[in-house]
């Protein structure tokens, strides 16, 4: 299986993460991408390659253009407004507050900002551009004739809207790409997320839209980020109206209920009847990951990369999260020769 991957995604390098009031180092790190790529090389997956680089419009088919200058410019805005650390989201435009965009970019950083966890620092525009053109460059090779293929992204993407970061994200990788299929002449793209967050982002640019599915398998919105969006009867709106599927699932759920989702998802797609299907690939799903409370083993992620295949599409892996434990690597990779058979 190809591999793509961006050296650039070390820039994105930031110190500061927001959690229980403490700021402490990022969970969402260098060191996360340095495992897979290891492990990617141990087991002799397939050739990696480097990214081409893509128009920004490839882009803006997904995201609001705004949001994109803002990302683009916004660390350059803090530092010459004479901050001294990195840039954190501090407010925000509530209920009952005007929709409008400031000038300053501490109002501009609350209002794009979905969450006060993830800081924006020296690089981040330039690392997310790079992992946008990852997927974009996987996406490329599949529309030219490769049946399956991985695009190592970092940072993730899926909790990325159409004008707004968080969730350590800030382009919406997999979204990207699925929109480079429809704008290729795919009819139909199926989006399976099987990260344990949410992926709140890639639900909100499709949900109005039927010839874009997309399916969540995480952790209950009740529990766990994102909090607010996520939930079972969340099924999309106007054209999109029962073409988003939700999976919540609670504290400790073992693989056969995991597994049981994830099949009803898999014969959904199979009736949807796409051209292709991208798949949210984050393995914070595991029993050790830091911040997750589902309770897969390294051995389920090579089972469940049998039933994605078991779809019979050509199928694109985008990486989302899963924390700089060790097998993060190991269980990645088991996902995609499970899906090889391996």
């Amino acid at each position: 299986m190809l591999t793509v991957f961006s050296e650039k995604h070390a820039l994105r390098d930031s110190k500061t993460e927001l959690v229980g009031g403490e700021l402490v180092p990022p969970f969402e790190c260098p060191l996360r991408a340095e495992h897979v790529l290891k492990r990617v090389k141990q087991v002799a997956l397939g050739d990696i390659i480097a990214p081409c680089e893509f128009n920004i419009d490839a882009i803006t088919r997904v995201h609001n253009p705004d949001f994109i200058r803002f990302l683009e410019t916004c660390w350059d805005e803090w530092v010459e407004s004479g901050y001294k650390g990195e840039a954190i989201a501090s407010c925000w435009p509530a209920r009952g507050m005007q929709q409008r965009i400031p000038d300053h970019i501490d109002g501009k950083l609350g209002y794009y900002a979905m969450a006060a966890e993830t800081s924006i620092s020296n690089g981040t525009w330039e690392a997310a551009r790079a992992s946008a053109n990852v997927a974009l460059t996987a996406q490329s090779a599949m529309n030219a004739g490769a049946r399956e293929a991985f695009a190592l992204c970092r940072p993730p993407g899926h909790h990325a809207a159409a004008d707004m970061f968080g969730g350590y994200c800030f382009i919406n990788n997999a979204a990207v790409a699925t929109q480079a299929f429809i704008d290729q002449g795919a009819e139909r793209v199926a989006l399976l997320d099987v990260d344990f967050h949410h992926g709140n982002g890639s639900q909100a640019i499709f949900y109005n839209r039927n010839d874009v599915m997309f399916l969540s398998l995480h952790g209950d919105p009740k529990q766990a980020f994102p909090h607010f969006l996520g939930y079972a009867d969340e099924k999309g709106v106007g054209n999109g109206e029962g073409f988003n599927h939700n999976y919540p699932m609670g504290p400790g759920t073992n693989f056969e209920t995991w597994a049981a989702a994830l099949e009803d998802a898999c014969q959904k797609i199979r009736n949807f009847g796409p051209n292709a299907v991208v798949i949210s690939l984050g393995v914070d799903t595991f029993e050790h990951d830091p911040i997750s409370f589902f309770k897969l083993s390294s051995d389920d992620f090579k089972r469940y990369g049998k039933t994605i295949a078991n779809i019979g599409l050509p199928t694109l892996f985008v990486m989302e999260g899963g924390y700089a434990v060790e097998e993060i690597g190991i269980n990645t990779v088991n996902v995609l020769q499970g899906y090889e058979g391996l």
